[in-house]
């Protein structure tokens, strides 16, 4: 897929204000500071869509992107450590879960986790939370580029093994880089894949 037009549509926290559901919809979300705004720019090969920050849980709203017209990529609050109140974390996590569960045009969520660690609890529980929602997810580790490809395997495999003893088969998973691009064409091909097959509501379904 070649990404020719990529334009901020909106922020909120209420998802009976979002865009109607009209197109198909793809949504990024992972532990604060896993690299998910710099691989949303990889992927939309803009440099400044997603602001990017050195201080975890900058993204605090739902972000929709339209890209070619045609689907909607959406950056979430990361979950796990930020620095705001437990109150607003609470606040986050509920209209998150709100967003998943009840977004209609949502067609996969993309869970990006930190290739460069041992599986995480916080990561293990939230694709968990996914699967027992029947929501169709695919993970996506990040920051490739800053180990070598054998340690990269080799925690992918363990995340494998860990999400093993609540799965019977785990979902797809994609190495990426937003450095070098790695993965980045595997995750726009697989939206293209799934684009192809989404059924365009009538007006009255979302009236």
């Amino acid at each position: 897929m070649l990404v020719k037009t990529a334009e901020f549509v909106c922020s909120n926290t209420q998802v009976d204000k979002l865009p109607d559901p009209n197109l198909p919809e793809y949504a990024f979300i992972g532990r604060s500071n896993v690299g998910k705004s710099s691989l949303i720019n990889a992927l939309t090969n803009r440099k400044g869509l997603a602001k990017t920050s050195q201080k975890p849980g900058k993204t605090q709203l739902i972000n929709h992107f339209i890209i070619n017209d045609t689907w909607y990529l959406v950056d979430l609050p990361g979950y796990g450590y930020a620095q705001t109140s437990k109150k607003n974390r609470a606040e986050w996590g509920k209209f998150i879960r709100r967003y998943l569960t009840d977004r209609e045009n949502l067609q996969c969520i993309f869970v990006l986790v930190d290739s460069r660690l041992e599986p995480q609890k916080i990561d293990l529980e939230f694709c968990c939370w996914l699967g027992e929602h029947g929501l169709p997810f695919m993970l996506v580790f990040t920051k490739a580029d800053k180990q070598s490809g054998v340690k990269s395997d080799q925690n992918v495999a363990k995340f494998k093994r860990a999400l093993l003893n609540w799965f019977e088969e785990v979902p797809a998973r994609i190495i990426t880089s937003s450095e070098t691009r790695l993965g980045v064409e595997e995750i726009l091909v697989k939206i293209d894949e799934i684009n192809e097959r989404f059924e365009k509501p009538s007006a009255s379904d979302y009236i």
